[in-house]
């Protein structure tokens, strides 16, 4: 996978989550407890995300470890 489309998979998905969380809110099958919750590890995500792009590309080793992470929350999220 290319750079610059792990790139764009990176900003589709982040996209994708956006609207979600919008479409929750919308609807209301979010509680404000779930919504903030899913602000809190956006914003976690981006976080380790800037560094790995520091150089101007995410590395295999940082993909990796991008992805894990993004699991993780996503597990925890699932949990509560």
């Amino acid at each position: 996978m290319g750079i610059s489309n792990a790139n764009a998979q990176l900003r589709k998905h982040s996209q994708h989550q956006k609207l979600r969380i919008k479409q929750g809110v919308k609807s209301g099958e979010l509680t404000k407890k779930e919504i903030k919750n899913l602000i809190k590890e956006r914003k976690e995500i981006h976080q380790n995300v800037k560094p790995a792009k520091s150089d101007g590309k995410i590395k295999p080793g940082e993909r990796k470890i991008l992805e894990k992470n993004k699991y993780n929350k996503a597990m925890r999220s699932k949990k509560t």
